[in-house]
């Protein structure tokens, strides 16, 4: 609506938040209308009660890419590449589809898997080429099957999954992706201090246990005497929690965040929360730079 002498008197006088209220109220009532359409859809459309998958907006995805390429200090043509392989390999989906089909928690997830922030995990494994990547929290085991599949591609490293139930980790409990993972069963903490974890170098950590920032700084801790000269960290809880951006700090590491938006989904997104090493030039020469030919398969 074009503002009129009127409007602009009206927007100046004591009664413009009575004049205004309606047009807040439609703002308002559209996006709730909106999301409980969406929230609709799902309830009827989805088995998931936790753990929401979902697909990313397009120009959300591109951000995706840049949050890739600044951590992993490549090009952002080569991320994409990255972001676009996963999601064109029809194995890992068959896979993941095949499985939670089978499973004895079928009818609480869906058995189509969409990424949507859980990419960048495979994404920065392409990218960064390390031999050993850890993974506290493992869930149904989404990211860790996303992490070994880059793994296998890259034809080289390990997967340390670690979670304190026993259940966890169904996608990666067989299939050419169990080939390249060690599960261990037991506390995030008094694993990543574990001699068996520290006998190698920690090149990406992924912290996905969703406890607090007390917990999450406890692992930190833990991992500090272990992590690589170039480790990345990556966290899910980054986006209420501010412990692995305090903790960046302190040991004078860069800390950028991802934010999700979902598409046609009534969640508002999570994130993802990534340290880094804060002066990385040339940190990657040598790595290669072909996004688009997969490397040998495991």
């Amino acid at each position: 609506m074009q503002p009129t002498s009127l409007t602009r008197r009206l927007a100046a006088s004591p009664f413009a938040p009575l004049a205004a209220f309606p047009l807040r109220f439609a703002t308002v009532a559209r996006h709730n209308a909106s999301v409980l359409r969406r929230s609709g859809r799902w309830l009827i459309r989805s088995r998931e009660n936790a753990c929401f998958t979902y697909d990313l907006t397009p120009v959300n995805r591109e951000h995706l890419a840049w949050f890739t390429a600044t951590i992993t200090g490549r090009p952002v043509g080569e991320l994409r590449g990255y972001l676009d392989e996963v999601e064109a390999d029809a194995a890992l989906r068959t896979h993941m589809r095949e499985v939670l089909a089978a499973g004895p928690r079928r009818r609480t997830c869906d058995h189509l898997v969409r990424y949507a922030r859980r990419a960048a995990a495979y994404a920065v494994v392409r990218a960064l080429r390390p031999e050993h990547v850890v993974e506290a929290g493992v869930h149904r085991g989404i990211t860790s099957c996303l992490i070994a599949a880059a793994l296998l591609r890259n034809g080289q490293g390990r997967l340390t999954a670690v979670d304190f139930d026993p259940q966890s980790g169904e996608l990666i409990r067989g299939g050419p992706y169990a080939s390249v993972v060690d599960r261990v069963v037991g506390d995030s903490v008094a694993t990543l201090g574990s001699a068996r974890v520290r006998e190698r170098a920690i090149d990406l950590l992924v912290l996905d246990t969703y406890v607090d920032s007390r917990h999450e700084t406890s692992e930190l801790a833990a991992a500090l005497p272990v992590l690589g000269e170039r480790a990345v960290v990556l966290s899910t809880t980054s986006h209420f929690l501010g412990s692995l951006a305090e903790w960046s700090e302190r040991h004078d590491r860069a800390f950028l965040h991802f934010r999700e938006d979902p598409a046609e989904h009534w969640h508002p997104g999570e994130g993802y929360g990534a340290s880094f090493p804060s002066a990385s030039p040339d940190l990657f020469t040598g790595v290669s730079t072909d996004a688009a030919t997969p490397g040998p398969r495991g």
